[in-house]
């Protein structure tokens, strides 16, 4: 009955990080998408990244209602309760919260060519890599604790590193507004706090 119980947990966690996993690369598709249609000046794809934010919601609420029935139905131990906190963490945290107002602010500073803001969001990434960097040493000592959560936090290590990604490439584009408003590349060090390289 116990090993029952505990497949079914693993079974559980399992399928929330394939959900994550999803959402993080759905996420990460809108971006990629949203810079074309800023450079072409593609007015329909807009409109369909802005129809599909609705789908990235919907799977958002998805995985905090499938962690809380997963809380009720296992009644999991302490470790395993910290695995499903960490999955709403990234699923719903801080760090996705800063990446999408970098994107936002090196969007806006493209289009109105403001050097000030594109210079904020590209000092700022080092913000994003310390907090991938202390998910990374977090989940690493979830591994450590117990080799049954080694599956499951490497997917999540990956939704980590996917969301610090797309910071980087807020920091690119930053980079392109410096070159377009001062006529050269920034010749300044990228400010990194990474240690997961």
């Amino acid at each position: 009955m116990v090993e029952h119980t505990i497949h079914a947990f693993d079974v559980d966690l399992q399928e929330l990080a394939r959900k994550i996993a999803e959402m993080g690369g759905l996420a990460e598709k809108q971006i990629t998408d949203a810079i074309e249609a800023l450079l072409k000046h593609n007015i329909a794809l807009a409109k369909r990244i802005i129809a599909a934010d609705d789908e990235v919601d919907a799977r958002q609420r998805e995985i905090e209602e499938r962690a809380v029935v997963a809380i009720a139905r296992r009644q999991p131990m302490a470790v395993d309760l910290r695995e499903i906190v960490g999955a709403l963490r990234i699923c719903n945290g801080r760090m996705v919260n800063l990446v999408l107002a970098q994107l936002r602010h090196v969007l806006h500073s493209y289009a109105q060519h403001d050097l000030a803001e594109a210079l904020d969001v590209w000092h700022r990434d080092a913000e994003i890599d310390a907090m991938n960097s202390s998910i990374f040493r977090e989940l690493l000592t979830y591994m450590m604790e117990n080799p049954r959560n080694i599956t499951f936090c490497t997917h999540l290590l990956f939704c980590a590193k996917n969301i610090e990604r797309m910071g980087d490439h807020a920091t690119n584009i930053a980079e392109t507004v410096y070159y377009i408003v001062k006529g050269r590349p920034l010749a300044d060090e990228r400010p990194k706090a990474d240690i997961t390289q």
